[in-house]
């Protein structure tokens, strides 16, 4: 079974070459600030995955105001959590230019924006820009920064701190499920919408605390990387080949146009010296010349990476197995969103609402998705356990617990299955890890995007095809179990690719070893 990228024979050129003289390890690195990214990542999943988790509330509010149709009013929550993921690929590129914690200050105040605006709603459509549009695309810019930042920091533990920030996500569904019905309850729906817009400005603080790292500690970090794996690559006899056959991406055209940045630069800074001569104007408008020179440089490299990783000759869609996940992720999420979004309503149903107002369901599904999260992380980073292993086994328990949900119709069956659901998806906490071991750290902020976007296709669609599926059938019995066929197949997207990429490369040897 798959264990990492070298196993597969892929290798994207971000690890450095070991040199002779010992380099000290830099004490942020599994240490010190990583912590400080841990907590940042862990507040930024409370007020964003936690929020979209309970808007169940907010739903069922949504469908008394405007009277509109399931599957229609529906689309409100698919379209903010849908596009907090579908951007990724985009954020990328913003991360490229302007850094993870610019990013995060202005998807924090443009979130924030999303909500406010919603309180003024006077049908749905406008809840589709404002609260669908303008909060997601706020979120996507918090979300993968986030997410990368942890990537960053972390090394050895890398699977338990994602698990750690990640369990944000339950602590928030079940925090945020509370603080809504209590905030609807006792001044209305648009003024919670409201209050939540205020407390969604501490997603700016959360963007500040994402200290960039320094490029010499990311080189360490590579070094270490590349040290802790040379037995396991010496023993590949094939990865040679198959890094040939892919392509690693070229250092030449980024030296070259580092060169020829420092050239304009230092031709700006040249300029600069003898104009001390001149007027203090003139000195004012070299200075904008500068300024204006270096944001052209960032720009054009950060763009250059972007595209190199989506369209390269080394692109990230050569890799066979990160396609796999790419689609295995086209079918996941949905099945984890439509419980969140439409158990309030099938409690409704059972004439269960009693025992759910007690102890919701979606907040048990939160709950014991917190020590999921860190159970699966923390077994994942022991060192006789294969982190794909674990992946699996969870999605495989997530998808039986999904096509088993609709034949429970007492509150005790539902809150089982809810908690066996809320413990499997605790693998949300390995995807960054697997991504990471797929493409290396340079590529996760891009690869992790394609993966977010892949699942905010997923969550875009599934909520609303569920509400559609019962305007039909009047039952959501259907909905569940046509989602959990389809992440069936995504599952076996990823158990089949990993078998041929480590079948081919014997083929080869196989074939040279005759000729």
């Amino acid at each position: 079974m798959y264990a990492s990228r070298e196993d597969i024979g892929y290798d994207f050129g971000d690890d450095s070459k070991v040199g002779s003289k010992p380099i000290k390890p830099n004490p942020n690195i599994d240490g010190g600030w990583a912590w400080m990214i841990v907590l940042s990542s862990f507040l930024v999943h409370i007020l964003i995955m936690g929020s979209q988790m309970a808007l169940g509330i907010l739903n069922m509010e949504w469908l008394e105001e405007f009277n509109q149709s399931r599957g229609l009013t529906a689309w409100v929550s698919s379209l903010s959590m849908g596009i907090t993921l579908i951007v990724g690929p985009f954020i990328g590129l913003f991360i490229s230019m302007c850094g993870c914690r610019m990013t995060a200050i202005i998807g924090g105040i443009l979130n924030a924006l999303g909500w406010i605006l919603s309180a003024y709603a006077s049908n749905v459509h406008y809840l589709f820009l404002t609260f669908g549009v303008t909060a997601g695309i706020g979120s996507g810019m918090v979300y993968l920064p986030a997410v990368v930042m942890v990537g960053q920091y972390f090394q050895k533990r890398r699977a338990l701190a994602q698990g750690l920030s990640t369990t944000g996500t339950g602590f928030g569904a079940f925090l945020m499920t509370a603080l809504l019905k209590y905030l609807c309850t006792e001044f209305g729906w648009r003024n919670a919408m409201f209050i939540q817009g205020a407390i969604s400005l501490n997603l700016c603080v959360c963007g500040a605390l994402m200290r960039p790292l320094s490029p010499r500690a990311l080189r360490e970090k590579y070094v270490v990387r590349s040290d802790s794996e040379e037995n396991r690559a010496k023993a590949l006899s094939h990865s040679t080949e198959t890094i040939k056959s892919n392509g690693v991406l070229s250092e030449e055209p980024e030296k070259k146009e580092e060169a020829a940045n420092e050239e304009v630069l230092g031709s700006v800074q040249h300029i600069e010296i003898g104009g001390k001569s001149g007027s203090r104007r003139s000195m004012y408008g070299l200075g904008i010349l500068k300024t204006v020179s270096q944001l052209t440089v960032t720009v054009r490299k950060g763009f250059a990476l972007w595209y190199s990783s989506y369209f390269g000759a080394a692109s990230l869609f050569t890799n066979r197995v990160f396609v796999a996940f790419i689609i295995w992720a086209l079918f996941a999420y949905s099945s984890f969103v439509i419980p969140f979004i439409h158990l309030p309503e099938i409690v409704k149903q059972y004439n269960l609402s009693g025992q759910d107002n007690v102890f919701p369901l979606t907040s048990i599904i939160a709950i014991v998705h917190i020590f999921g999260k860190v159970i699966l992380g923390i077994i994942s980073d022991l060192p006789c356990i294969s982190t794909w292993n674990v992946f699996l086994m969870a999605n495989f328990t997530l998808v039986t617990c999904i096509l088993t949900l609709p034949l429970m119709q007492t509150y005790v069956g539902l809150a089982v299955v809810c908690a066996l659901i809320g413990f499997s998806s605790g693998y949300f906490s390995l995807m960054p890890v697997v991504t990471e071991d797929l493409v290396g750290t340079k590529h996760l902020a891009n690869a992790y995007g394609i993966i977010i976007c892949a699942n905010g296709i997923s969550a875009l669609f599934g909520p609303p095809f569920a509400g559609w599926i019962y305007d039909i059938t009047q039952k959501y019995d259907f909905s569940f179990y046509i989602a959990g066929l389809l992440y069936m197949v995504g599952i076996i997207f990823l158990l089949i690719q990993p078998c041929i990429q480590k079948k081919q490369p014997k083929e080869k040897s196989t074939e040279e070893a005759q000729v």
